[in-house]
C-alpha cells in the first residue's frame, strides 16, 4: 500500500488524504476493510491507495453525516445495486460496527424492495444473514 503512482507527485495532502482515510476506514469497517484493500495491492496498488483516499479520505471524513448515517445509505445503495454483494457485506459490518443495530439493517435493505425490487432486496437479506452468522451477539435477534 505504499505505491505511488496514484499520484507521482505524492504531496503531503495525498499523504494527509491517504492517512485520514485509513483512520476513517478502520474506525468503520475496522480489519475488514483493510483486508479488502490489501487483497488489491498485488493486481492494483494504485485502485487500492484510491479506495482509501477518495471515499474514506474525501467522503467519509466529511462533517455533512456521521458515520452511522453514511452506513445506512450505503447498505441502502448496495442493496439497491443488486450486484455488490461482497461489498454490501463489508458495509453491513460496517454499519454493525458504527451503532446501526441487525433490525435498522433488515428494515433499510426491506425498504430497497419498493425501490429496486424483490429480488435486490432478497439478496441484500441473504447476505445480511451472513454477516449476523458470524458477527458476534450484539443482543438483538438475528
Amino acid at each position: 500500500m505504499t505505491n505511488t503512482q496514484a499520484n507521482p507527485n505524492n504531496s503531503s495532502n495525498d499523504n494527509l488524504r491517504y492517512e485520514r482515510g485509513l483512520a476513517k476506514l478502520q474506525e468503520v469497517d475496522g480489519e475488514g476493510g483493510v483486508k479488502v484493500v490489501e487483497s488489491l495491492a498485488d493486481i492494483a496498488p494504485d485502485f487500492a491507495r484510491l479506495v482509501i483516499e477518495f471515499p474514506f479520505g474525501d467522503i467519509y471524513s466529511r462533517p455533512g453525516l456521521d458515520l452511522r448515517s453514511r452506513e445506512i445509505a450505503v447498505v441502502a445503495a448496495l442493496t439497491a445495486m443488486g450486484n455488490a454483494a461482497p461489498q454490501l457485506k463489508v458495509h453491513i459490518q460496517g454499519a454493525l460496527n458504527v451503532g446501526v443495530t441487525r433490525t435498522e439493517v433488515i428494515e433499510v435493505i426491506m425498504q430497497m424492495a419498493v425501490y429496486a425490487g424483490f429480488p435486490a432486496a432478497l439478496n441484500g437479506l441473504t447476505a445480511a444473514r451472513e454477516v449476523f452468522a458470524v458477527d458476534a451477539p450484539r443482543g438483538e435477534p438475528a
